[in-house]
C-alpha cells in the first residue's frame, strides 16, 4: 500500500471518530458532564492504557525528547490541554452546527500558517481544493440555503471555538515542521504527559467550583468513546497521516466531518438524507481530490 492511500484511509477513520466526538461532546452537556473534567479523565485513561506499551520507549528516547522539549510542550498544550477542553466547553454554549462549521475551516488556517512561516510550499491546487471543500461544508450546514449563514450569530461558545481552531492548526504545524523521530504511540504518550501537566490544574479548578463528575451509564459511555475512538484511534491516525502527506493535505480531510456528522444523524437519529447532503459531499470529495493530487 502506497503512502497516499494509507494516509487517506487513516484520515477517513480519524475524521469519522472526531465527528462522533462532537456528537458525544454535545450529549455530555445534556448530562452536565464538566468539560475540563471529561478531558482530564479522557487523557488520563489513555495515558494509563498506553503506559505498559510505551513508557519504556519514552524513557529510552529521553534524549530525543530533551532535544525537542519545547516543541513537545507546545504540542501537548495545544492538542491535549487546550483543543479538547475548549471544544467540550464551547458545546455548552453553541450548536454542534456552528462548531463543526468553524472547525472545518482549520485547513484554511493551516495553509495560511504554512505560507506565512514558509514551512511548506503551497500550490494553487491546494488553495482551490480547500475553497471547493469549504463550499461543500457550507452547503451541508446551510442545507443549500446560503441565507441561513446570516443567522449564525457568534456567541461565547463560537469565540472559544476560534481558540480551538488556532490551537489545532498550531499543533498540526508542529507535527510536520519538527518531524520528531518517535513512534506515533510513543509520541502520543509523550504529548499526553505534557498535556496532563496543564490539565491537572484545570481539573482542580473545576472541582473546586463544585463541578463534580457523577458516574452513571451516560458518563461511562461518553468516557469510553472519547478514550477509545476520539482519543487513541483518532490521534494515532492523525499523527500517522500528517507524517505521510503533510498538514495541509491532511487538513483538507477535516471537511469530511460535516458529511460524517450528517450520516450519523441519518442512521442514528433517523433524520432524512436530503439532496443538499449529496451536493455538499460531492463538493467536499472534489476539493479533497484536487488538493491532494501531486
Amino acid at each position: 500500500m502506497n503512502n497516499n492511500l494509507k494516509a487517506y484511509i487513516y484520515l477517513v477513520l480519524c475524521t469519522s471518530f472526531w465527528s462522533g466526538n462532537f456528537i458525544v461532546g454535545k450529549v455530555a452537556t445534556l448530562f452536565d458532564i464538566p468539560p475540563l473534567t471529561l478531558n482530564f479523565y479522557r487523557w488520563l485513561i489513555v495515558f494509563i492504557i498506553l503506559a505498559p506499551f510505551t513508557l519504556r520507549k519514552v524513557i529510552s528516547n529521553i534524549s530525543i525528547i530533551k532535544d525537542n522539549l519545547f516543541s513537545l510542550i507546545i504540542m501537548g498544550f495545544t492538542s491535549i490541554s487546550v483543543f479538547n477542553s475548549v471544544v467540550y466547553y464551547s458545546l455548552n454554549f453553541t450548536q454542534v452546527l456552528n462548531g463543526v462549521l468553524m472547525i472545518s475551516t482549520i485547513p484554511v488556517l493551516i495553509i495560511f500558517f504554512s505560507s506565512l512561516l514558509k514551512t511548506e510550499n503551497i500550490k494553487l491546487s491546494q488553495v482551490l481544493g480547500v475553497l471547493i471543500s469549504l463550499a461543500g461544508v457550507v452547503t451541508i450546514i446551510t442545507k443549500a440555503e446560503l441565507s441561513r449563514l446570516l443567522h449564525l450569530q457568534l456567541n461565547k461558545g463560537d469565540l472559544w471555538m476560534l481558540v480551538a481552531m488556532i490551537s489545532w492548526a498550531t499543533y498540526s504545524m508542529m507535527i510536520k515542521e519538527k518531524k520528531i523521530n518517535l513512534d506515533p504511540f510513543v509520541l502520543l504518550e509523550t504529548t499526553i504527559i505534557f498535556g496532563l501537566i496543564f490539565l491537572v490544574p484545570m481539573y482542580y479548578y473545576e472541582i473546586s467550583h463544585g463541578k463534580l463528575l457523577v458516574l452513571n451509564t451516560p458518563v461511562l459511555l461518553t468516557i469510553g468513546y472519547v478514550v477509545l475512538f476520539a482519543g487513541l484511534g483518532a490521534y494515532f491516525f492523525w499523527i500517522g497521516a500528517i507524517k505521510l502527506i503533510g498538514p495541509s493535505r491532511s487538513g483538507v480531510f477535516l471537511h469530511l466531518m460535516p458529511v460524517f456528522s450528517s450520516l450519523m444523524a441519518v442512521f442514528l437519529l433517523g433524520e432524512i438524507f436530503s439532496f443538499f447532503h449529496v451536493l455538499g459531499a460531492l463538493f467536499i470529495l472534489i476539493g479533497i481530490f484536487i488538493s491532494s493530487k501531486k
